[in-house]
């Protein structure tokens, strides 16, 4: 039975008598909106720990200024029950007042990995994200933490700062899980029209040709510009990225001399989709 909670006492209460019976606990935090993506990290924290815990925070401070805040979609109901139905065992659902009281100005300053792709187009992104991430370490201390790799760069950076800090959690990635057409699945994906839904599909198959052309040994340079302008003409109204990087320290390639990953962020309509896929030669 799913127990919901909403401030760091109760929290800790309840880990605290999990821990003292021995039980492992592995967390998934979130943001609501939850889809079968989320459920697939919460199944993985099921096979991989005794008890499992989930949070749903909408976090300010990941959102910029001209960013969908406000309209993020909120479906706590629902959220509960698909929780509950995958077997999550405890809910921390928390106010911005009980993450962030007394107008605390404590923020992580995760280094140069936020610098590119997502970093470069959302400034101050992931100081949000690492902040609200080590609280939450924090306030569970999970033996295992499991997000998705459909944000591979916001992967990278939570290894690296648990890494650099010394927290005792093991982050664990989980395959992106998509829709029939491809498409990653995402929270954002509700905000799309039927019409720009379904042109939507036009990325992850742009972006398997890309891949596919370098892999056969194409210039990379060009192969990426080529496959902005198949997203353009597909319906997207821009491209910030298209790229090819190195699979740990997402330094641009142009070459295919180390693992890599391609990333991507365009927008369709007033929404704007990421997607990455692994670049693995046969």
């Amino acid at each position: 039975m799913l127990s919901v909670v909403n401030t760091v006492r109760d929290l800790r209460a309840a880990l605290l008598a999990w821990r003292e019976a021995g039980d492992t606990v592995g967390f998934v935090p979130t943001m609501g909106a939850l889809h079968r993506g989320h459920i697939a990290l919460v199944e993985q924290a099921r096979k991989a720990t005794k008890r499992v815990v989930a949070s749903i925070f909408v976090n300010p401070l990941q959102f910029g200024p001209q960013e969908d805040l406000a309209k993020y979609p909120r479906q706590l109901e629902a959220d509960r029950k698909m929780l509950a139905d995958a077997g999550c065992d405890l809910l921390f659902t928390p106010t911005p007042e009980e993450m962030y009281p007394n107008g605390a100005v404590t923020k992580i300053d995760p280094g140069p990995l936020t610098g590119m792709l997502e970093g470069a187009f959302r400034p101050g992104h992931f100081t949000g994200v690492a902040t609200v991430v080590v609280k939450l370490l924090l306030q569970v201390m999970p033996d295992a933490a499991f997000f998705g790799e459909k944000d591979y760069q916001q992967l990278l950076v939570i290894r690296r700062i648990v890494q650099d800090l010394n927290i005792p959690v093991h982050i664990v990635g989980v395959p992106t899980v998509r829709d029939t057409d491809g498409l990653a699945l995402s929270s954002r994906n509700a905000y799309l029209s039927p019409e720009d839904r379904q042109r939507a599909g036009a990325l992850p198959r742009v972006m398997q040709e890309t891949i596919a052309h370098i892999l056969e040994g194409a210039d990379i340079e060009k192969t990426l510009k080529a496959g902005q302008e198949k997203l353009r003409q597909a319906g997207f109204s821009s491209v910030d990225y298209l790229e090819l990087a190195d699979a740990t320290g997402l330094s641009p390639l142009r070459a295919m001399n180390t693992p890599a990953r391609l990333l991507a962020a365009a927008r369709m309509g007033s929404t704007r989709l990421i997607d990455n896929m692994a670049v693995d030669r046969p």
